[in-house]
């Protein structure tokens, strides 16, 4: 009777790199309790990994070091495999469009909260977004599927509206500042509307500050017609006694 071992060997030949565990019971014809016997000697061995119950990641020799599969290739199958929508998003998007390097978890939006997932050196974090349907999205092309990843647009009006999952507006500063050659200006104000204003609000004020005027221009109209209230730069501070531009509907209250 072939083995758990077998049958991970018989994956990888294909080029499969992940399986559940009703999968290898079903393709061993054996017990459940035996399946799992031996998915836990190669777990041990460092051979298999188990990022989500009942899901189990093979680990190549050439992702040894990594202890798993990398980001890129362990989010698709692993989001099919949990029946949800996603995006790679933030400062991981970033860095496809020019942002610089950081060293954070590989971000993840979903629809519904989750709690992050650790799988050797990968550090997944997810959050959360109601509406992500409607975030423009490119797909990569990896050897476990596609990997959607929000638009450089989409990606620069969520580092603003999840500015302390990204370090702060300084940070986010910097990282627009590298990847605005990446934006589209019709497709920015295209993408405005579908987050909330105030993202637009401070991207705009972000924009110029780092000598991206003409960028920032084309969101004005935007900023104009749809903002009805000053919004605070920074949304945890008070926004009395601030300096006020109209040109952003923005009270600053902070610098950057």
């Amino acid at each position: 009777m072939a083995s758990a071992s077998d049958y991970v060997q018989r994956l990888m030949a294909q080029g499969r790199y992940h399986f559940t565990t009703q999968q290898a019971v079903a393709a061993l014809g054996s017990s459940l309790a035996r399946v799992r016997a031996e998915l836990r000697q190669l777990k041990g061995e460092g051979d298999v990994v188990d990022p989500q119950r009942s899901f189990h990641v093979i680990v190549p020799p050439n992702r040894r070091a990594c202890g798993c599969l990398y980001p890129e290739e362990l989010v698709p199958p692993l989001m099919q495999h949990l029946h949800e929508p996603y995006y790679v998003a933030l400062l991981s998007a970033s860095e496809r469009y020019g942002g610089h390097p950081h060293d954070h978890p590989f971000q993840v939006m979903a629809k519904v909260p989750r709690k992050p997932i650790e799988c050797g050196e990968v550090h997944l974090q997810f959050l959360a977004r109601k509406d992500l349907d409607r975030t423009p999205l490119l797909e990569e092309s990896t050897p476990q599927g596609p990997l959607r990843v929000a638009s450089p647009e989409a990606t620069a009006l969520e580092l603003v509206g999840y500015a302390n999952q990204c370090g702060g507006l300084q940070e986010i500063s910097a990282v627009l500042a590298d990847m605005v050659g990446a934006l589209d200006p019709q497709k920015l104000i295209a993408v405005a509307p579908l987050a909330p204003i105030a993202w637009t609000q401070r991207l705009g004020y972000l924009l110029d500050a780092t000598d991206n005027r003409s960028l920032a221009n084309v969101l004005v109209p935007t900023v104009q017609e749809l903002a009805q209230h000053f919004a605070p730069l920074v949304r945890a501070r008070s926004k009395s006694g601030v300096k006020r531009l109209a040109r952003w509907k923005l009270a600053v209250n902070a610098s950057v």
